[in-house]
């Protein structure tokens, strides 16, 4: 709970002898509820992590609610971002962002998936219980998340990953994964960016749940295929105490959305694979949008919950265009779609996501 530390075997009996702080500025308090989660390591050797808040409590150390970097030698440790609640996983982007998942709660209307720059303690994600300069208990003083994701669809996520460009794993190379500790699920995560801003939303990929939750999960660099660990404590659907999974590529076509674009009519999805252009019609897609509320009360409920009617349904290549005349930016939407496969086969996908801002 208080340091990085350095395993060292002298002997080579595979049992460790001696534990070497590497570094331990890491603040901690008592409190049950703030996690140190979500290790990574850049190509430089600095180390990076999440540091939970407090359960409904004030911050008492600056580290409250944090996103940490830890230099390779162990000498210093710079807070990249504030405001989380109850930070799970942190992916390491190729670009030197950063992926940080949070869950619901205070001040977290639901649970959330954040695009983090690291450009310091300003760049704040909106829980006010955490240590921040940020005071503003506005929504416009907050970064908007990548999406908010609602419970019935994961209760809580842990960490995110991109599948390699060079894995086994066909039109699903290069996406980004959510891996989901409430549901033992994982869910491609489809995005764009408009302006400086990202969005997008999920969809589950077409297995069996996993009978634990997922929380971490590695391409094995030489077979090209995914390998995921789970586990239980609590808040999770799937309570077998620990499970260790491979999930491999098969021949059969997964129909996922591998793109997910909001237009100035509606919006556009990327298949990954055909479907019978004959079952695209607007009466096949069923969407659904509705507001949050973010307060210091534990999470929010949907409000103005309503159906938006699609006029039509077009597709090129593998491009679905839906027209939604009333389509505007919102915290929460679904999109359901019933197709056709080439072959006549029922394919059904929901999509949950968020839009917070519409081309110009």
């Amino acid at each position: 709970r208080d340091q990085l530390a350095k395993l060292h075997d002298l002997n080579g009996d595979e049992t460790i002898d001696h534990i070497e702080c590497l570094n331990n500025d890491h603040q901690v308090t008592e409190h049950f509820h703030e996690f140190a989660m979500g290790l990574q390591t850049d190509d430089a050797g600095n180390f990076y992590y999440a540091k939970s808040a407090r359960h409904a409590k004030d911050s008492l150390v600056p580290h409250h609610g944090t996103l940490l970097r830890v230099s390779a030698d162990g000498s210093k440790t710079d807070i990249l971002a504030t405001g989380f609640r109850a930070a799970n996983g942190v992916c390491l982007n190729p670009d030197g962002t950063f992926i940080v998942t949070d869950q619901e709660g205070h001040w977290n209307p639901k649970n959330r998936i954040n695009w983090v720059n690291g450009d310091g303690p300003s760049e704040f994600f909106g829980n006010i219980y955490g240590y921040s300069p940020v005071t503003d208990t506005a929504d416009a003083a907050m970064k908007d998340p990548l999406c908010w994701i609602t419970n019935k669809f994961d209760r809580s996520p842990s960490e995110l990953l991109w599948v390699p460009k060079n894995a086994k794993w066909g039109a699903l190379n290069g996406q980004l994964l959510n891996l989901s500790y409430g549901y033992g699920k994982i869910h491609v995560v489809p995005h764009e960016k408009i302006g400086d801003h990202r969005q997008g939303g999920m969809c589950e990929l077409p297995l069996t749940q996993f009978p634990t939750g997922i929380m971490r999960g590695r391409f094995h660099p030489k077979d090209g295929q995914l390998y995921g660990c789970g586990m239980f404590a609590w808040g999770s659907n799937q309570r077998q105490p620990g499970g260790f999974y491979r999930i491999r590529k098969t021949a059969k076509p997964a129909h996922l959305p591998i793109g997910l674009n909001a237009t100035k009519t509606g919006v556009k999805i990327t298949l990954s694979d055909e479907v019978d252009p004959a079952s695209v019609k607007p009466e096949n897609f069923t969407i659904k949008a509705w507001n949050l509320k973010r307060t210091k009360s534990y999470g929010s409920k949907h409000y103005n919950e309503n159906e938006l009617k699609v006029t039509a349904a077009t597709l090129e290549g593998n491009q679905l265009h839906l027209t939604i005349p009333d389509l505007k930016p919102t915290w929460g939407m679904s999109i359901e779609m019933t197709l056709t496969d080439p072959a006549g086969k029922k394919i059904t996908r929901l999509i949950h996501n968020s839009i917070f801002k519409l081309p110009d």
